[in-house]
């Protein structure tokens, strides 16, 4: 295997022998083969020149599948890979594509050790130049969160075609051979395709649930036992709550789960306690003193340890072997939770790890009707700046530099967050400034389109020509791919000047990073006083 996609790789070169994800090495290997079979789809689409609803379905969900912490069963990747085959074969036959193609869109294997073998040799290894590689992979893995994105939308019933009509114009366009520039412009071409998903996504999340509310979240438990529920999909959420009602059962965000409790429609059910916990990566602490089942609905699963495995409940794209998967709703159905449920009232209350409340809810429409006070407190110089420290947690101890940095910051500034990160500083005592509060905490990873709106929006009311001359600055940490696809998309609307770390993706080669860095000026972060220094003037 080698894989080098999330921030946490080994050495920040790459993991070899297995991932520091928790993925063994023949998954990662089957991933690459997953990856492969939507290059093929994407060429024999691209030259039938129709994208049918399926396969623009189909390569949303194969790239979903393959991010970082989300499906670690080898049988799942072979059966999705061999429902690739089928599918590409169907394409080509259909719409009668012949003529010379690459070997991605011709490849077949039948035996799992046949599909092992094809794999090992259609890695990201494979590209032999180091820029090419580095921009195919950086296209790639903006694709793939573009595809998360997607996914949640789709799933409420919202779509873009033109989203479908990328992903595979994209994948296809990593089997060409591209010149420098053309593929500089396939990656620009992501991030304005970022902009319009996380669109799509705010408008299926807003209209179907309402605009998230200034709420303050309890962060201990009740007295019922409950259900942990974690991950990015508010359906999920929406079932399960509604399931639960009058159970005796009570329920639980955790994670990128926790903006559900800023939505209006989630916010009748009683039994809906709050969050539990912090960021994805204490999983193995948090779900063990939770006592009651854990439902993951999207990436962000770390390998569940024996001592509540047996606990744990996946669904929609995640997948674990030994772990008990809830199936994919019918058309116009719904999931069915009754297992989960059943579970929960044999279980233990949940163990209470912390008390009080955080606040949150601060999305687009909030800070929109915040706008005359936030103004205000821009021009009497009560505000100074807007920090956007956006993005994902992780394990590594140079995280705390998150945690430093917003306790340094002056008292006269705001951070605008969304992501995971948030977790470093949502429980911070740092107050207010003129009335509002200094964590602004917009929801999850894909709610960044949120702080661009912000932005936007304060261009506009300004009267200013540069996004980069708002007193906003950018301070941006990463885990994978989702938030390669929130990074491209601030690339695409002209950011400059973004701090990125807590180390640079090992996928950009030094070339690559000279172009990123002399046409937006993106740099590693240093130490949080050197930061808050250069970042300030």
């Amino acid at each position: 295997m080698f894989c080098y996609q999330c921030q946490e790789t080994l050495g920040n070169k790459g993991c070899t022998e297995s991932g520091i994800c928790g993925k063994k090495d023949d998954t990662a290997i089957f991933q690459d083969l997953l990856i492969y079979t939507v290059k093929g789809i994407s060429v024999i689409a691209e030259k039938a020149e129709k994208v049918d609803r399926n396969v623009g379905h189909y390569v949303m969900k194969a790239l979903f599948t393959t991010i970082t912490n989300v499906n670690f069963d080898n049988d799942k990747l072979i059966d999705i890979i061999k429902e690739g085959i089928i599918l590409r074969d169907e394409i080509k036959n259909k719409y009668k594509v012949v003529g010379e193609l690459h070997d991605s869109a011709m490849w077949f294997a039948e035996t799992k050790e046949e599909f092992l073998k094809k794999a090992e040799t259609v890695g990201v290894l494979s590209t032999e130049n180091e820029d090419v590689r580095s921009l195919r992979e950086l296209l790639i893995y903006g694709l793939k969160g573009i595809a998360a994105y997607a996914d949640h939308a789709s799933i409420l019933g919202f779509e873009d075609q033109a989203v479908f009509d990328y992903l595979i114009e994209g994948m296809a366009s990593t089997t060409k051979d591209l010149s420098v520039d053309e593929m500089i412009a396939n990656v620009m071409k992501a991030g304005e395709i970022a902009v319009k998903v996380m669109a799509v996504l705010d408008k299926a999340n807003t209209n179907t649930y309402g605009n998230p509310e200034i709420s303050e979240v309890n962060i201990g438990v009740g007295k019922n036992p409950g259900i942990l529920i974690s991950g990015h999909d508010l359906k999920d959420i929406e079932e399960l709550l509604k399931q639960t009602e009058g159970t005796g059962v009570d329920v639980y965000t955790h994670g990128e789960m926790l903006p559900a409790n800023y939505y209006p429609a989630f916010k009748k059910y009683e039994h809906f306690v709050g969050n539990y916990g912090n960021s994805w990566w204490l999983q193995d602490k948090e779900f063990a003193s939770f006592n009651g089942p854990i439902v993951m609905t999207t990436n962000c699963l770390v390998p569940p340890k024996n001592t509540y495995k047996d606990r744990v409940f996946t669904t929609g794209t995640v997948a674990f072997p030994g772990v008990k998967h809830i199936a994919d709703r019918k058309e116009s159905g719904v999931k069915d939770f009754s297992e989960v449920i059943a579970l929960a009232k044999k279980c233990e209350v949940p163990i209470e790890i912390e008390t009080g409340n955080i606040v949150g809810g601060f999305a687009h429409e909030q800070v929109f009707a915040l706008a005359d006070k936030v103004i205000e407190a821009v021009k009497s110089g009560v505000i100074k700046k807007f920090v956007v420290m956006a993005g994902c947690d992780g394990r590594q101890k140079g995280r705390s530099y998150y945690t430093e940095f917003a306790k340094a910051l002056p008292k006269d500034t705001v951070i605008l967050t969304a992501g995971c990160a948030k977790y470093r500083y949502n429980k911070l005592n740092l107050g207010d400034v003129g009335g509002i509060p200094r964590v602004l905490d917009a929801g999850q990873c894909n709610d960044s389109y949120s702080l661009a709106l912000v932005a936007l929006k304060l261009k506009e009311i300004f009267k200013l020509e540069d996004i980069n001359e708002l007193p906003i600055i950018y301070n941006i940490a990463w885990y994978e791919q989702k938030a390669v696809t929130v990074l491209l998309a601030l690339l695409y609307l002209g950011v400059k000047n973004i701090k990125l770390g807590p180390t640079l993706p090992a996928f950009v080669s030094p070339k690559v990073l000279k172009v990123l860095q002399d046409n937006f000026n993106v740099t590693l972060i240093s130490t949080p006083d050197e930061d808050l220094k250069t970042m300030l003037e």
